[in-house]
């Protein structure tokens, strides 16, 4: 049996539909427990909303699992941080208590407010100077101002106004606090001055006062566990509580990437959503609109494409045709594209799933793995403008020859991982390691604790290490068929 670490550290990773709480030694990088606690998501058609109050008691229990999982004493933990599902808007009164359900980053209702939002400015441009990114359903300043003109009482109750992760880092620590990644994607923070932007904030009518303040990095100790949430938890009071991150940021910093890691390395995360992202020191400020420029958890930059469809909506697919997730083919002249929740990018959120291409010998395991196909393509034909927000020509071999890492539910799925392969014509790169939100979280709660460079910790632990998988030729056919379909129900994308 490995020794018993003389210091633990916890990464909380409170995502869409659950809570994990990673437990690792904070000098290795060893996993020595995951708690973990569901938590409900209600609504229907384009209505995605749950309640803060839940995320809270879904910690305690992770956390409690994971302390009796662990099997050390409390009195090794040295801190802890949360990395939480970006962009979901949670209003708070006096008390620090919600007024209503979190609206969450797959609510596509606040969609027109995006347009309009995007126009009052002065079109995509000015805003990706200021934001880096252009105003999507997704983003919280959409969701504030649907709020604004749907429930008016509740915007001007509102004493204080909250990013899910900064939610439950205030529980913790007893203080407001966010930091510049899960800020940045809120479209009222520029990532040209590291500031809320009081224009942005005029434009929507949110008093700066109502936001919490910005700490230099996640990694930032912005205070100590409070005895109330020590008590709750069952952990000591006064231990570190980092200014924590929003999930994609604590991703990159699980895999070692940032300014004290790699640089420029693209990543594809296969979850409830599909991302493509790469830390830089580039700042990403003339983006495609399928792009969001945000802010990394560490000073560098996140340029990032996400869509809303991806494992669960292919889940929903094999689901529907009685069939496991496995259990698919290539889709052959099949095309599908599961947009069962609107879609992101591209910026169709009002989109619904389309098959097309049917013919009398198409299989059940044709249309699942067209499905794959469907969600896969749509992310990847991002990966090349993540690649020139970072400053990088995606034709140059030298760029082209670096793996994509592939992360997240999805790269442990043998037909996730062979569609990506065939479909992007690239290197792969499966890291080993597990949780890599939570274990980001942690690298950021051991930053806090020791005042270190979490992305530094993080790569001493090798938690970006893994299986390579060699490049195979591009399955360009396939590739052509879904395009041309996405870029009839598009308009062209990215545009």
């Amino acid at each position: 049996m490995p020794p018993s670490p003389s210091s633990i550290v916890i990464g909380v990773d409170s995502s869409t539909q659950s809570t994990k709480a990673a437990f690792v030694d904070a000098a290795t990088g060893r996993l020595l427990a995951v708690g973990r606690a569901p938590h409900r998501v209600t609504g229907e058609a384009g209505t995605r909303e749950s309640a803060p109050e839940e995320w809270w008691q879904a910690l305690r229990e992770a956390v409690g699992a994971g302390l009796r999982e662990c099997g050390v004493p409390a009195s090794a933990v040295a801190g802890i941080a949360v990395a939480g599902q970006q962009h979901g808007l949670v209003v708070l009164d006096g008390e620090g208590r919600p007024l209503r359900p979190a609206l969450l980053w797959n609510d596509t209702r606040s969609a027109p407010q995006a347009v309009a939002l995007t126009a009052t400015l002065g079109g995509p441009g000015a805003w990706t100077a200021r934001t880096g990114s252009v105003p999507v359903a997704s983003m919280t300043a959409a969701k504030w101002q649907w709020l604004r003109e749907n429930e008016p009482y509740a915007a001007e109750s509102a004493a204080a106004v909250r990013l899910p992760h900064d939610f439950l880092t205030e529980r913790l620590a007893g203080v407001a606090a966010t930091d510049p990644g899960d800020a940045s994607g809120t479209c009222w923070y520029s990532t040209a001055t590291g500031a809320y932007d009081a224009e942005l904030l005029g434009l929507v009518g949110l008093d700066e006062k109502l936001l919490p303040p910005v700490a230099p990095t996640g990694a930032t100790r912005i205070g100590s566990l409070t005895p109330a949430a020590a008590a709750q938890l069952g952990l000591p009071a006064g231990i570190a509580v980092a200014a924590g991150t929003g999930d994609n940021m604590a991703a990159a910093v699980g895999l070692g990437l940032g300014g004290a890691g790699l640089l420029d390395h693209p990543v594809l995360s296969l979850g409830t959503s599909g991302t493509v992202f790469a830390a830089t020191r580039t700042r990403p400020a003339d983006t495609s609109p399928a792009l969001a420029g945000f802010a990394g958890a560490d000073g560098t930059y996140l340029p990032l494409a996400c869509t809303l469809n991806c494992t669960l909506a292919v889940d929903k697919v094999a689901a529907l045709l009685g069939l496991d997730r496995e259990d698919a083919a290539p889709g052959g002249e099949a095309v599908l594209l599961p947009y069962l929740d609107g879609e992101r990018t591209p910026d169709l959120p009002g989109a619904s799933g389309l098959l097309t291409g049917l013919r009398h010998d198409t299989t059940g395991r044709q249309i699942l793995g067209a499905a794959y196909e469907g969600a896969a393509v749509t992310v990847l034909r991002a990966l090349d403008e993540v690649l020139r927000a970072c400053g990088l020509d995606p034709a140059d071999p030298e760029v082209a020859a670096r793996p994509l890492r592939v992360v997240g539910g999805g790269a442990r799925g043998r037909t996730w991982v062979e569609t990506v392969r065939r479909l992007s014509g690239r290197p792969l790169l499966i890291p080993d390691a597990v949780e890599l939100v939570a274990l980001g979280a942690a690298a950021l709660a051991a930053g806090a604790a020791g005042g270190r460079d979490a992305v530094a910790v993080a790569a001493g632990w090798g938690t970006g290490g893994g299986r390579e998988l060699p490049a195979v030729e591009l399955d360009l056919a396939t590739w052509r068929r879904v395009a041309s379909v996405l870029d009839r129900v598009s308009g062209g994308f990215p545009g």
